[in-house]
């Protein structure tokens, strides 16, 4: 009975699974692996659907691009390796642990820069409208997305420095799979993930809306009276201010889920990051990733049309990439 209930029944030193009723276990292992495989697929089709079609191939889609790509790296890679921890054994050695920490620390800190990059885009393109375009391009986008994954790259290297050259020795069991910031680390990690950025988007975000409001109801107040061409121009208009509502959406679901993990890691006395620790707030900081791609498929038309094509494999014909799903 001693033995089963070791992660490696073979070693001394080895740590014990983490008891749990069975129908908790068997529940729980069915919601994550459900949560896991629903973030995998739904980002993918976001990756394929930008990815594919050129209509889509606009400055803002290249930032849920971004977004989406961190998002996948955490249901591809990330889910899957907290479900292998929930019950307490970490069974891919200690290697494996420090690329699972490591493509954590990046795939959430890409995910707040691309945050960050969403609401600089809405804010020209409301704020700004009339240099949008010339401010705003394919080649500068990229730029900004590139240096965005190279400081989080950057970023996670810094914070776990030590860990990376020896990745278990945190680990007071054989089997485990746990890592300890220091002060400085976790103020570190906490302000340029979480303070600095939450606080760019908020201000950012309430100056967009402030704009979309009066934006709003001068449309209102002169729509019955516009020419052809001032039609065009408040629909183009109606089209920015939904977008940046439907981001907003986005933001607010990122802010949700992000405060709960951050809010705790400043509560804990040694920060100390383990999924027996933060099992609950880590998961609801990765639901974000499954989160963004369903808020597009209620709020983003093309998205749905571009699953269908994807779906009844439309886009394997020649020239579906030219296709107007917009």
């Amino acid at each position: 009975m001693e033995e089963a209930e070791l992660c490696f029944p073979q070693v001394n030193t080895s740590c014990r699974k983490t008891n749990r009723p069975h129908w908790e276990a068997t529940l729980s292992y069915s919601v994550l692996s459900f949560i896991t495989l629903l973030t995998v697929v739904l980002n993918l089709l976001v990756i394929i659907s930008i990815s594919h079609f050129r209509k889509l191939h606009t400055a803002t889609n290249l930032l849920l691009l971004s977004l989406a790509v961190a998002d996948f790296i955490v249901g591809f890679l990330q889910m899957p390796g907290e479900i292998l921890l929930y019950r307490g054994c970490w069974d891919l050695g200690d290697s494996l642990c420090a690329v699972n920490y490591f493509l954590g620390f990046l795939s959430v800190s890409a995910s707040v820069g691309n945050m960050v990059l969403l609401s600089i885009d809405r804010y020209i393109a409301i704020c700004d409208p009339m240099f949008y375009t010339t401010k705003v391009t394919l080649t500068r986008v990229q730029c900004c997305i590139y240096l965005c994954w190279i400081f989080s790259a950057v970023h996670s290297t810094w914070i776990l420095r030590d860990f990376l050259k020896q990745p278990d020795m945190y680990n007071s069991c054989y089997g485990e799979c746990v890592i300890v910031m220091n002060y400085v680390e976790g103020a570190v990690d906490l302000v340029a993930t979480f303070f600095a950025p939450i606080l760019v988007i908020i201000v950012l975000y309430m100056r967009v809306f402030i704009v979309a409001l009066s934006q709003a109801r001068a449309m209102r107040s002169h729509i019955t009276a516009v020419t052809a061409q001032r039609s065009n121009t408040i629909t183009a208009k109606k089209s920015e201010i939904k977008a940046a509502r439907t981001l907003g959406i986005v933001v607010v679901a990122f802010i949700v889920c992000n405060c709960p993990y951050y809010c705790f890691t400043v509560a804990a006395e040694n920060n100390f990051l383990g999924a027996s620790a933060v099992g609950a707030e880590l998961w609801l900081l990765y639901f974000n990733s499954c989160l963004n791609p369903v808020i597009y498929v209620f709020f983003y038309p093309w998205f749905r049309k571009a699953i269908k094509h994807i779906v009844t494999l439309q886009i394997l014909k020649l020239g579906s990439s030219e296709a107007n799903i917009v």
